[in-house]
């Protein structure tokens, strides 16, 4: 069945905006177990510009359901994930002036680095997950830096769901939705789990979720926005029926089901 992650960074970032302690992105995290989430996502980001060290730290110690730790493949990240041990860290690349991550891990370009960050832990028995770009290469690269999961960037999808009108039907977004899948399609059959995710919200999430062998989407921001009206433990709920709605009518063969009027 699939899986939801659910980000609460942004929970995060409104308490950051004051420099206070509220509102707590624990308590958010927990609301959002209680609304059905598998897991909860956090990025520790270097200039830690939302999610704090002790924030973590607390997550790990109270969440009851997984914790994937987004992170840059460095020697301070890796060396906090191994102290952690959550049960997914997604390695990440990371900007000091994006407002949040734009583009996927070029794993190519940097292979022994990250053989080296994923060797660590996963020696620590973390499950290691890397977010990539829709882009065969990138998965192949992926499979032999020894990732468990690729998490592909469905950002462009999304971005041309917006522009088209939100028409799911456009050639655009079918385009860029096919290479989702024709990437999936290459995880799976390198031995790797598919996840998905990033700008994906409560009107483009369906046909991502009913691609054949998603495992799990990570969704934050959407969320976080529909929890200012409805609160997290709800917002958390609409997603997930959304989800497994798509997933299980994909799996009949049946499409998508159809929206109510």
């Amino acid at each position: 069945m699939i899986e939801l992650g659910v980000n609460v960074d942004h929970v995060a970032t409104i308490r950051q905006a004051r420099r206070t302690y509220e509102p707590d992105p624990v308590w958010a995290a927990v609301e959002a177990h209680l609304g059905g989430a598998d897991g909860i996502t956090v990025h520790l980001r270097e200039d830690r510009r939302h999610i704090q060290d002790e924030d973590v730290r607390r997550l790990r110690e109270l969440t009851h359901i997984k914790l994937n730790l987004e992170m840059a493949a460095t020697q301070e990240m890796v060396t906090i994930a191994e102290r952690l041990q959550p049960e997914m860290a997604m390695l990440v690349p990371e900007g000091r002036h994006e407002i949040t991550t734009e583009g996927g891990l070029d794993i190519r370009a940097q292979e022994a680095a990250l053989r080296e960050a994923v060797a660590r832990l996963s020696g620590r028995g973390i499950r290691v997950s890397v977010f990539i770009d829709a882009e065969l290469t990138q998965v192949e690269a992926a499979a032999r830096i020894g990732a468990s999961v690729c998490e592909v960037h469905t950002g462009p999808y999304a971005h041309a769901f917006h522009s088209k009108g939100r028409d799911a039907e456009s050639p655009a977004v079918l385009r860029e939705l096919d290479r989702v899948r024709a990437a999936g399609t290459a995880i799976r059959a390198l031995g790797m789990r598919f996840n998905a995710g990033h700008a994906l919200n409560y009107f483009n999430v369906q046909p991502v979720a009913a691609l054949e062998g998603v495992r799990e989407l990570h969704i934050g921001h959407a969320i976080v926005s529909r929890a200012v009206f409805v609160g997290m433990r709800e917002a958390v709920r609409e997603m997930k029926r959304l989800m497994v709605d798509a997933a299980v009518f994909g799996a009949a063969g049946g499409g998508l089901p159809e929206k109510p009027k």
